[in-house]
């Protein structure tokens, strides 16, 4: 297996500003595929072939995301790590659908809840 390429926190940031207008089409056809989906949920007639059409739109977006070197944890709502290194330690630079930015990182054996913030000097 390939080693992991490793972001710095500058140029994270940079793919994060990238992606964001990626990042916001997902998010508006997340939420039209679950409206969708719950709107034909029962039905026979129609929306199937649209459906179909939302979640292939969703995971082309997805490959455009991870063809950065982001790794998609969860998509709903929209949680990414970017491999890094800090101080000398493997880190994950965590971004979070709704954060401003890139501000957030955890030790890659604890996840989630072991967020720390990024210190403004990073």
């Amino acid at each position: 297996m390939a080693p992991v390429p490793l972001f710095t926190v500058a140029e994270a940031r940079e793919v994060l500003l990238e992606l964001m207008p990626t990042l916001e089409r997902f998010i508006a056809l997340r939420a039209d595929a679950a409206e969708l989906g719950a709107s034909i949920r029962g039905h026979s007639l129609g929306g199937a072939m649209e459906l179909h059409e939302l979640n292939q739109r969703l995971e082309s977006l997805m490959r455009t995301i991870q063809e950065t070197g982001a790794q998609v944890r969860g998509w709903a709502p929209m949680l990414m790590d970017f491999p890094a290194s800090l101080e000398e330690e493997n880190v994950l630079l965590c971004w979070l659908e709704g954060d401003l930015g890139l501000a957030w990182y955890h030790k890659p054996d604890v996840g989630f809840q072991g967020r720390r913030p990024l210190r403004f000097d990073a």
